[in-house]
């Protein structure tokens, strides 16, 4: 029982990261941006998180810091996009380059450092029922802010003026620009909340679920939080329960090692990709129903005035 409750703890805290990301992600496809550059930007929010948490010793400024520095070069990448209308693919890889470059130029100094140890967490009364206690209500209040993220974007998009308006960029930017609508500015305002989302997700790597810091520290997750938009057919239930399963796949690993299974290490830590390759490729085989999906603009560039 003790062991199921570690590994449903563990699931949790690993997709939390992926949830996060990945519903920043949908945002910003949801307004029709696609941004391949989720990686580069949680790699340079996870080293401004965990510089922020070694020198002053908390983790809200280290989130701050995460969240200022992902929406920063969110915004980088908006201005390029979305006014100067460059290619958002190759714009998208550029930052996720450029992040990977910068983190490991700037991170130099904090390679083996380590935090001091991470205050407990724990829901009272609920924490000790058994089995659930441990699983559910011990986590990091990062684990319930994600989940009430979900529903906070279920609310914004489908309840919400705002989030008409957003999705309707997303569908038809022509129409929206037609009916009066500033474009340009709400999708960009959608990039730097995306981009803030992705640089949370990667201060909780570096301060809470690592915490350390050490060159390509986000280890694929930016890539993994894109590909579960599509996994989940833009809608936030899905982005949320996809980021649980590869996080469970994650931790999969470490239970095989735990129970003695005799398979390769460097095998088992494949599993989370190869999962993101087998489930995408089974979503492929059904164009229609992501063609149904799929914000109409997506990738699109808007030109007003044309």
């Amino acid at each position: 029982m003790n062991e199921i409750a570690l590994l449903i703890a563990a699931t949790l805290a690993s997709g939390t990261p992926l949830a996060i990301a990945g519903l920043g992600l949908l945002l910003n496809e949801k307004a029709g941006v696609l941004n391949l550059g989720a990686e580069g930007m949680m790699l340079v929010a996870a080293i401004a998180g965990f510089a922020a948490a070694f020198t002053t010793g908390s983790d809200t400024l280290a989130f701050v810091a995460g969240a200022a520095a992902g929406g920063l070069l969110a915004a980088a990448f908006g201005a390029l996009v979305i006014w100067l209308n460059t290619n958002q693919y190759a714009t998208g890889l550029a930052v996720s380059l450029f992040g990977y470059g910068f983190s490991a130029f700037v991170g130099v100094g904090f390679v083996g450092q380590k935090l001091a140890e991470r205050a407990s967490f724990e829901v009272p009364l609920l924490a000790d029922i058994p089995l659930l206690g441990p699983a559910l209500f011990k986590q990091h209040p990062m684990v319930y802010i994600a989940i009430g993220l979900m529903f906070a974007c279920i609310w914004f998009l489908y309840r919400s003026r705002a989030g008409l308006v957003l999705r309707s960029i997303g569908e038809s930017p022509e129409s929206a620009h037609a009916l009066g609508y500033k474009v340009r500015w709400i999708r960009l305002a959608a990039v730097v909340t995306g981009g803030g989302l992705c640089g949370v997700a990667g201060a909780y790597l570096s301060v809470v679920y690592a915490p350390l810091w050490v060159e390509g520290l986000v280890a694929g997750r930016g890539w993994i939080a894109l590909a579960l938009t599509t996994f989940a057919t833009w809608r936030p239930v899905r982005v949320l329960l996809g980021a649980y399963l590869f996080g469970g796949v994650t931790m999969l690993q470490f239970a095989l090692q735990g129970a003695g299974v005799d398979v390769s290490s460097q095998l088992l830590a494949m599993l989370p990709y190869i999962a993101t390759i087998v489930v995408l490729a089974l979503i492929s085989r059904n164009p229609a129903w992501i063609r149904i999906n799929m914000p109409a603009s997506l990738g699109k560039s808007f030109h007003p005035g044309t």
